[in-house]
């Protein structure tokens, strides 16, 4: 869905094909050496395996899950030698993520600093279940029940990046548009759970700081959209753009720049984070 960057690579509709993860790239090319190997093009070894040459190079280049057949017949054209057979338990799809956003995600694992800035919804990191939960109901088209329930725990399991016990603990800065916190997605309920959920977060853990955009900001850095920085345990720093149904990991260091001076002038223009606390209490009280 569009909110890939924020709420946990909750990615809706797509062709079911799983992202490149790095257990399906290494497949792909121990197959593509195996075949280049024995001499066969994608076309003969597609014949030898009952597969048309567009699957093989899908799944040499990691983008297609292979099925049994394709492992048993790749088995037998490539010279039994037992390999393929026992790499393929070990291959994983990263369920719940959509592919475009699955590379920021290895990013976060590691990052030291992590900086959002958010005009759609709550950052999926901050997310309760039932936000997510109505956040991924609220863009066509509806997942199925599997599909849900997967998107929702992928969303989760990230939030596990906010523990003050990681070493080290990485530093959380988010700006968060008041507009987003007075949607009420989901309804009252939800929003107050939301609301809790902010409150505890912030208070509880020293690592996380948070700020809100104000609804009347004559001065506004982030009319471009969301920002999303990662800086790594190496000191390098990546950004991420996204869209609908796509999403851009960005490496060059001269956009990356110009996204750290947006967000520098976001921070300098959102409340601070002591009066977006007092936002945030006066916003629940008021539920």
């Amino acid at each position: 869905m569009a909110y890939e960057c924020t709420d946990g690579g909750t990615g809706a509709g797509g062709s079911g094909e799983p992202g490149v993860s790095d257990s399906l790239r290494t497949f792909g090319a121990f197959v593509q050496a195996l075949r280049e190997h024995a001499g066969l093009s994608r076309e003969e070894f597609g014949d030898l395996v009952r597969f048309s040459k567009h699957t093989v190079a899908s799944i040499e280049q990691g983008r297609r899950m292979p099925d049994r057949d394709f492992v048993e017949r790749a088995e037998v054209a490539l010279g039994n030698t037992g390999a393929l057979r026992k790499a393929a338990p070990h291959l994983t799809r990263q369920a719940g993520l959509a592919s475009w956003f699955r590379q920021w995600a290895r990013l976060e694992t590691t990052a030291i600093s992590l900086y959002t800035y958010e005009c759609r919804v709550v950052p999926g990191l901050l997310q309760t279940e039932a936000y997510a939960r109505a956040v991924s109901l609220d863009v066509p088209p509806l997942p199925d029940p599997e599909e849900l329930e997967e998107r929702i725990a992928a969303r989760l399991a990230r939030q596990e990046l906010l523990a003050v016990t990681r070493k080290p603990p990485t530093a959380f800065s988010f700006i968060v548009e008041q507009a987003v916190l007075e949607r009420w997605t989901g309804g009252e309920r939800v929003t107050r759970q939301q609301f809790d959920r902010l409150l505890e977060l912030i208070e509880r853990n020293w690592n996380v700081e948070f700020q809100v955009m104000p609804l009347r900001q004559p001065s506004h850095a982030g009319m471009d959209g969301p920002i999303m920085l990662a800086e790594t345990p190496e000191n390098r720093w990546f950004a991420y753009s996204e869209g609908q149904q796509n999403g851009r990991l960005i490496a060059n260091a001269k956009e990356i720049s110009l996204l750290q001076q947006r967000y520098a002038k976001l921070r300098s223009q959102a409340l601070t984070p002591e009066d977006s606390l007092g936002l945030l209490k006066r916003l629940r009280g008021a539920l």
